[in-house]
C-alpha cells in the first residue's frame, strides 16, 4: 500500500468512468492510489480513508464521511451542485474540469448556428413530415455572435465562429484577459449590450446567485426579431417561462437548447412543439476525448497534492 494520498473513484460514477479512468490513471499515480468503489457500500467503507475524490457528484452523505478528505475533483466545468459553503468551511479545495468540454460544445453551438442560418431545423422537420418545401437559407459570414461568459469554452466558441467570419463580442468578469478573437468585450454586468447587438446569443456562462435568470423578459424583449438564444450553461440561467413566451410570440426567431430547468425535459412543456426550438438531451460535452483530458487535470492534480501545495493545482474553484 503507498504511503501517498489516496482517491477514491466513487460507485456513483457509473462502470463506464470507473473502468475508463482507472484504466488511464493507473500507470501515473501510484500503486495503490486509486480505490474504486463499485457499490454503495463500497463507497461508504472506503471514504474515510481517502485525501481525494473524483466525482461527478457528491453528495452530503459521502462529504460528511469523508474525514480526511483534502481534495475533490469535479469532471464538470460546471459545479453549482456542489456545497462550496461547506467545502471552503472544511479547508477542502475543489477543482473542476475546464476546458475538458470545450471543443465538443463549441463544435455543436458551430451547428446550431449553422442550423438556423440555414434553415435546416426546418427541413428536419418536414422530413420527418415527408414534406418537400424549399427552405431559403443565409450565411453566418458578417452575422455576430454574442457569447455570456467567455471562459474555456467561451474561448473556443468564439474561435470556431470567428474563423467563419462572423463578428463575435462577449462579456467577461475580467476584461483585461479577453481572448483576442473578440471584437469587443464588456464586463458580466453589461450583458445587455450582447442582448440587443448578437444575432446568435449563446449563454456560457456558470450557473451563479448572479446568472439565475439573467436571460428574462426584459433581455428578450431587446433582442432582435431574427435573434437566436443558444443555451449550452445551464437551464437556470435562462427564465425558461419567459423564454417559451418570446419563442411563442415570435419576439426572436429561435432557440437551441442542451439544457433546461427540469432535465429531463417533462413531457407536457411547451417547447418540444415549437417549430422554432432544437431541443437536445444535455450531451454538447459529450466527446470520446474526455478520458485523456481528464486523465490530464487529475493526474497533475494528485502530484500537487502529493506534493502539499493545493495551490499549485489547476482549474481551481475552492
Amino acid at each position: 500500500m503507498t504511503d501517498e494520498p489516496t482517491i477514491l473513484l466513487p460507485h456513483t460514477l457509473g462502470p463506464d468512468r470507473l473502468d475508463g479512468l482507472s484504466e488511464i490513471l493507473d500507470d501515473d499515480l501510484p500503486e495503490g492510489a486509486i480505490r474504486v468503489a463499485r457499490t454503495p457500500d463500497e463507497t461508504v467503507d472506503a471514504a474515510p480513508e481517502v485525501e481525494g475524490i473524483v466525482a461527478g457528484r457528491l453528495s452530503d452523505e459521502l462529504l460528511d464521511a469523508a474525514e480526511r478528505l483534502e481534495w475533490v475533483q469535479a469532471l464538470s466545468a460546471g459545479v453549482d451542485h456542489y456545497d462550496l459553503e461547506t467545502l471552503e468551511e472544511r479547508g477542502i479545495t475543489l477543482t473542476n474540469a475546464s476546458g475538458v468540454h470545450a471543443q465538443p460544445i463549441a463544435e455543436q453551438v458551430l451547428c446550431y448556428t449553422l442550423m438556423f442560418e440555414r434553415g435546416l431545423h426546418e427541413s428536419v422537420r418536414q422530413q420527418a413530415s415527408g414534406v418537400w418545401e424549399r427552405v431559403e437559407g443565409g450565411e453566418i459570414r458578417g452575422k455576430t455572435m454574442g457569447i455570456v461568459g467567455v471562459g474555456a469554452i467561451g474561448a473556443r466558441t468564439a474561435e470556431l465562429a470567428s474563423a467563419l467570419g462572423m463578428e463575435v463580442i462577449g462579456t467577461k468578469r475580467d476584461v483585461e484577459s479577453a481572448p483576442d478573437v473578440l471584437s469587443e468585450c464588456y464586463p458580466a454586468e453589461e450583458y445587455h449590450e450582447l442582448c440587443r447587438r448578437s444575432d446568435y446569443l449563446v449563454l456560457a456562462c456558470p450557473l451563479t446567485d448572479e446568472t439565475e435568470g439573467l436571460l428574462g423578459y426584459e433581455e428578450l424583449r431587446m433582442m432582435p426579431s431574427g435573434a437566436v438564444v443558444i443555451n449550452i450553461a445551464r437551464g437556470d440561467v435562462a427564465d425558461e417561462a419567459a423564454l417559451t413566451r418570446a419563442l411563442q410570440s415570435k419576439w426572436i426567431r429561435g432557440a437551441a437548447l442542451d439544457v433546461f430547468e427540469t432535465e429531463p425535459l417533462p413531457s407536457d412543456s411547451p417547447l418540444w412543439e415549437l417549430s422554432n426550438v432544437v431541443i437536445t438531451p444535455h450531451m454538447a460535452g459529450s466527446t470520446p476525448e474526455k478520458f485523456g483530458r481528464w486523465r490530464e487535470i487529475v493526474v497533475e492534480n494528485y502530484r500537487a497534492l502529493s506534493a502539499g501545495s493545493v495551490d499549485g493545482m489547476v482549474n481551481r474553484v475552492v
